[in-house]
């Protein structure tokens, strides 16, 4: 912040890691029903991460699981009791992710990478000479934006092992609770400067077993056919964007404003609220389905000409979809950086003026998904009662151009800031219409995959389109490494031509895939 010496750095506060594992030793206790020991027999039991994930192993074991064939007392809309639930633990969950991902990429930039700190990081000048000898040299804010795609990009490569680690060994809900202690532990290390690459490494291992686990959990809430699953997502989603909305609020303030750590503990506390609450509600979940592969005769039968042009289909716009989350991504590197040094954030209202937390432009997006949703599906409910909704494939090619606008926003606001700090309300735009290029396209590639995939290759090859955020990541730190390096007016003019050519890709691609979608 101008004029702002930076959050108050001291030791890291080690002793919040304890208290709030002995808190969830507790909630452990509560589920379980058997006393555990005196508090200091259970903070040293629960700080090791081994005995932690081994009691609440047993915790997930012995609770019973609902059957989704067998009516249950309804409390959220007329939806199964398990929802409010789940809901309310992936709140907690995105909270976290997106508190500590708020904080990220100013925390290595302002603090942990400089010189005087980076030294006392294990396993830093490793990585630092690693990423050298693919990208070249990496001062300070190039090598955060590399660390920081690395990290972004494994979050959502993991989750590929996460779904197999479940289906075929531990099953959802033990999967779920280990990837939620796992992430617990890794937030809170990350106070702990010294063990900041093994934190990240906990957190990419977590999210890996949570996410998921966590979202088909609610579909095994209903009995097939059942008309509410559709909503029932719908109402799960806008607890995605609850958690993301109040993260940079809550975690950004506080790692701003009192100090990082406090920001990253914050994150953790978050974390462990969720997991409390996911070993309370495990009576009302569904039980695991853990199988074995197909046998070898279910898988001779070859795929169709149909089956094998609905693949080539998703291969192809596996590569657009990649270009739109590299850019889309920027929003959590560069976009914070420009707030943070860039923009003027004083905000007058009612003669009295105050300054916009940087983490806090953060919070734009999630709340314009949640506010922006029901008028872009009452928009496409009203151009197909005329006839003229946009297809599929050009739903996605416009999410592209809202992208590429968006950042032609940005390019705008470059250069007529001249060089001197630009207003906040360039930013505001930027999040309107990145928001709504993002509804066009991200919740519609979705339904792209279930529209086209062979049924029996239909989680596969979610996980695969899924991975376009992995590939993202990765382009997205690269992409991020060009911020001090060029004028900023050029580096949003790039990221917009990267947008332009991921909707054309798309676009050139409709008449090809139009008899694969029957919209």
């Amino acid at each position: 912040m101008p004029g702002h010496p930076g959050p108050a750095i001291g030791r890291p506060r080690c002793k919040l890691v304890p208290g709030i594992l002995v808190l969830l030793a507790r909630e452990i206790k509560d589920v379980d029903g058997r006393d555990k020991g005196p508090p200091a027999a259970l903070a040293a039991g629960i700080s090791d991460p081994a005995m932690t994930m081994s009691r609440i192993a047993i915790v997930v074991d012995r609770a019973p699981p609902v059957d989704a064939s067998v009516p249950v007392r309804t409390d959220l809309f007329g939806h199964p009791k398990g929802l409010t639930f789940l809901f309310t633990t992936e709140m907690w969950e995105r909270f976290s992710f997106y508190g500590m991902r708020s904080l990220l990429v100013l925390y290595m930039t302002k603090y942990l990478l400089l010189p005087e700190h980076a030294g006392t990081v294990i396993g830093l000048n490793g990585v630092h000479r690693a990423l050298e000898a693919v990208f070249g040299p990496l001062p300070v804010q190039p090598l955060s934006s590399q660390i920081w795609g690395f990290y972004t990009a494994l979050v959502y490569f993991t989750p590929i092992f996460g779904g197999l680690l479940a289906d075929r060994v531990l099953g959802r809900r033990r999967t779920v609770a280990i990837g939620a202690t796992l992430m617990a532990i890794g937030h809170f290390m990350m106070a702990i400067e010294q063990l900041f690459l093994f934190a990240l490494l906990l957190l990419i291992l977590g999210s890996g077993c949570f996410k998921p686990n966590i979202s088909t959990q609610v579909g095994g809430l209903y009995a097939p056919g059942d008309h509410r699953r559709d909503r029932a997502y719908s109402i799960f989603y806008v607890g995605i964007n609850i958690g993301a909305f109040l993260a940079p609020l809550v975690c950004g303030s506080l790692g701003e404003e009192v100090g990082w750590h406090y920001g990253f503990a914050a994150a953790g506390v978050g974390m462990c609220i969720g997991l409390c609450i996911y070993l309370y509600a495990l009576p009302l979940l569904p039980a695991d389905d853990v199988h074995k592969p197909a046998s070898p005769a279910a898988q001779k039968r070859s795929l169709d000409r149909e089956e094998w042009r609905a693949i080539i289909a998703l291969l192809v716009l596996f590569i657009p979809n990649t270009l739109f989350w590299g850019c889309y991504e920027q929003m959590s590197n560069t976009i914070v950086l420009w707030a943070d040094a860039n923009t003027d954030r004083t905000l007058h209202l009612f003669g009295l003026s105050t300054q916009i937390p940087t983490t806090s432009f953060l919070a734009f997006n999630p709340f314009m998904i949640f506010a922006f949703t029901p008028f872009v599906v009452a928009l496409w409910t009203r151009q197909a009662a005329r006839g003229s909704e946009p297809s599929t494939i050009s739903k996605m090619a416009l999410g592209c151009c809202g992208l590429t606008i968006a950042y032609l926003i940005m390019a705008l606001a470059a250069f007529h800031s001249g060089g001197v700090q630009a207003s906040w309300l360039w930013l505001l735009g930027y999040f309107v219409v990145l928001t709504l290029g993002e509804l066009y396209l991200s919740p519609v590639g979705l339904s792209f995959v279930t529209k086209v995939a062979p049924a029996r290759l239909l989680s596969m090859l979610m996980g695969v389109w899924l991975a376009s955020d992995f590939t993202g990541g990765f382009l997205a730190g690269y992409i991020g490494s060009f911020w001090s390096r060029m004028e900023k007016s050029e580096f949003f003019l790039m990221i917009a031509a990267i947008g332009a050519v991921a909707g054309l890709m798309i676009f050139a691609c409709r008449w090809v895939l139009s008899g694969l979608v029957r919209d």
